[in-house]
Protein backbone atom coordinates (compact mmCIF):
# COMPACT_ATOMS: atom_id res chain seq x y z
CA UNK A 1 0.00 0.00 0.00
CA UNK A 2 1.60 3.17 -1.04
CA UNK A 3 1.88 6.06 1.70
CA UNK A 4 -0.53 8.64 1.19
CA UNK A 5 0.44 12.08 2.07
CA UNK A 6 -1.15 14.94 4.51
CA UNK A 7 -2.75 17.20 1.76
CA UNK A 8 -3.98 13.70 0.14
CA UNK A 9 -5.29 12.22 3.42
CA UNK A 10 -6.92 16.00 3.19
CA UNK A 11 -8.26 15.36 0.02
CA UNK A 12 -9.85 12.39 0.99
CA UNK A 13 -11.37 13.63 4.43
CA UNK A 14 -13.01 16.47 2.18
CA UNK A 15 -15.05 14.60 0.07
CA UNK A 16 -16.70 12.16 3.14
CA UNK A 17 -19.40 13.45 4.74
CA UNK A 18 -20.11 14.47 8.32
CA UNK A 19 -21.48 10.95 9.20
CA UNK A 20 -18.45 8.63 7.06
CA UNK A 21 -16.19 10.75 9.07
CA UNK A 22 -17.96 9.99 12.16
CA UNK A 23 -17.71 6.58 11.84
CA UNK A 24 -13.95 7.00 10.63
CA UNK A 25 -13.24 8.78 13.55
CA UNK A 26 -14.71 6.09 16.09
CA UNK A 27 -12.77 3.24 14.10
CA UNK A 28 -9.47 5.93 14.57
CA UNK A 29 -10.34 5.53 18.08
CA UNK A 30 -10.57 2.03 18.54
CA UNK A 31 -7.76 0.98 16.38
CA UNK A 32 -5.08 2.79 17.97
CA UNK A 33 -6.91 3.09 21.41
CA UNK A 34 -7.24 7.45 21.77
CA UNK A 35 -9.48 10.22 21.65
CA UNK A 36 -9.86 12.53 19.03
CA UNK A 37 -12.10 14.95 20.52
CA UNK A 38 -9.62 17.84 18.95
CA UNK A 39 -10.06 16.11 14.87
CA UNK A 40 -14.03 16.46 15.55
CA UNK A 41 -13.77 20.07 16.00
CA UNK A 42 -11.41 20.22 13.01
CA UNK A 43 -13.61 18.03 10.61
CA UNK A 44 -16.58 20.68 10.43
CA UNK A 45 -15.65 23.08 8.48
CA UNK A 46 -13.25 20.72 6.78
CA UNK A 47 -16.36 18.76 5.71
CA UNK A 48 -17.58 21.44 3.22
CA UNK A 49 -20.04 22.71 5.88
CA UNK A 50 -20.12 26.69 5.57
CA UNK A 51 -18.36 27.94 8.65
CA UNK A 52 -20.66 30.42 10.21
CA UNK A 53 -19.06 33.85 11.80
CA UNK A 54 -18.46 33.97 15.48
CA UNK A 55 -22.03 35.28 16.72
CA UNK A 56 -21.97 37.90 19.49
CA UNK A 57 -23.12 36.73 22.93
CA UNK A 58 -26.49 38.26 23.05
CA UNK A 59 -27.02 36.20 26.67
CA UNK A 60 -25.25 37.43 29.87
CA UNK A 61 -25.49 36.11 33.08
CA UNK A 62 -25.08 38.67 36.45
CA UNK A 63 -22.89 36.07 39.26
CA UNK A 64 -23.03 37.85 42.87
CA UNK A 65 -19.13 37.41 43.62
CA UNK A 66 -19.52 38.82 47.51
CA UNK A 67 -22.14 41.25 49.49
CA UNK A 68 -19.55 43.38 50.60
CA UNK A 69 -20.51 45.65 53.52
CA UNK A 70 -23.32 46.41 52.92
CA UNK A 71 -24.97 42.98 52.94
CA UNK A 72 -28.56 44.33 53.84
CA UNK A 73 -28.75 46.64 50.56
CA UNK A 74 -27.17 43.70 48.89
CA UNK A 75 -30.33 41.94 49.49
CA UNK A 76 -33.15 45.00 49.05
CA UNK A 77 -31.38 45.12 45.27
CA UNK A 78 -31.35 41.08 44.69
CA UNK A 79 -34.78 41.20 45.74
CA UNK A 80 -35.74 44.54 43.58
CA UNK A 81 -34.12 42.41 40.31
CA UNK A 82 -35.82 39.00 41.23
CA UNK A 83 -38.58 37.72 42.16
CA UNK A 84 -36.80 36.08 45.16
CA UNK A 85 -38.84 36.65 48.64
CA UNK A 86 -36.44 37.80 51.34
CA UNK A 87 -35.17 34.35 52.83
CA UNK A 88 -34.80 33.67 49.71
CA UNK A 89 -32.44 36.35 48.39
CA UNK A 90 -30.59 36.27 51.74
CA UNK A 91 -30.03 32.61 51.06
CA UNK A 92 -28.54 33.76 47.61
CA UNK A 93 -26.49 36.51 48.67
CA UNK A 94 -25.24 34.25 51.88
CA UNK A 95 -24.37 31.37 49.54
CA UNK A 96 -21.73 33.66 46.99
CA UNK A 97 -21.30 33.49 44.12
CA UNK A 98 -24.15 32.86 43.04
CA UNK A 99 -25.61 33.52 39.61
CA UNK A 100 -28.87 36.38 40.49
CA UNK A 101 -30.12 36.82 36.95
CA UNK A 102 -29.32 34.07 34.11
CA UNK A 103 -29.57 34.55 30.04
CA UNK A 104 -30.56 38.19 30.11
CA UNK A 105 -30.22 41.04 27.49
CA UNK A 106 -26.90 42.56 27.28
CA UNK A 107 -28.05 46.27 28.74
CA UNK A 108 -30.01 44.22 31.56
CA UNK A 109 -26.94 42.31 32.94
CA UNK A 110 -25.04 45.63 32.43
CA UNK A 111 -27.83 47.28 34.54
CA UNK A 112 -28.28 44.60 37.08
CA UNK A 113 -24.60 44.77 37.80
CA UNK A 114 -24.17 48.73 38.40
CA UNK A 115 -27.37 48.36 40.71
CA UNK A 116 -25.61 45.60 43.23
CA UNK A 117 -22.27 47.02 42.97
CA UNK A 118 -23.94 50.61 43.57
CA UNK A 119 -25.18 48.33 47.03
CA UNK A 120 -21.33 47.44 47.67
CA UNK A 121 -21.44 43.76 45.90
CA UNK A 122 -19.14 42.52 43.81
CA UNK A 123 -20.48 41.07 40.86
CA UNK A 124 -19.19 39.19 37.41
CA UNK A 125 -21.25 38.94 34.20
CA UNK A 126 -20.35 36.45 32.38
Amino acid sequence: MAKLSQDDLLAQFEEMTLIELSEFVKAFEEKFDVTAAAAVAVAGPVSGAPVDAVEEQDEFDVILEGAGEKKIQVIKVVRELTSLGLKEAKDLVDGTPKPVLEKVAKEAAEKAAESLKAAGASVTVK
